[in-house]
């Protein structure tokens, strides 16, 4: 037996994946949807600010609670000014990053839920070339 075509009927029934359309037909639909968007998206930032904020700021309390990292030398530089001026700019970038390519995944997925299960992904294998 082999499969020439995709199914076109669909069951009637629920389905949770909804078009855009049908989104102004059922607001209430429609807002359950973005509230989920939001909440996934502040969920992404507040996780990449609390691990900025646990290892940036957690830097100065190490220094306070360990004197001796205040005095520690690497190259002829200070260990603290090494740490909060050098190595902490990759970091940011490092998070900006992450969090941008998560913002966008979460977004994909979203619209790809809104397309409804007739169309192709929008992060399909055309649009990966």
């Amino acid at each position: 037996m082999a499969v020439t075509a995709p199914r076109r009927l669909r069951a009637r029934g629920y389905s949770a994946r909804a078009r855009a359309a049908d989104l102004h037909a059922q607001p209430q639909l429609g807002q359950v949807y973005v509230r989920s968007l939001v909440r996934n998206q502040l969920r992404l930032a507040l996780g990449v600010l609390a691990v900025l904020a646990a290892v940036l700021g957690g830097l100065p309390a190490a220094f306070a609670l360990l004197p001796g990292l205040r005095t520690a030398d690497v190259l002829g530089v200070r260990l603290a000014w090494l740490l909060l001026g050098v190595v902490a700019y990759p970091l940011l970038v490092g998070a900006a990053f992450f969090h941008v390519r998560h913002a966008e995944r979460v977004e994909r997925d979203f619209t790809d839920l809104l397309a409804g299960p007739d169309t192709p992904p929008a992060g399909g294998e055309a649009e990966r070339r």
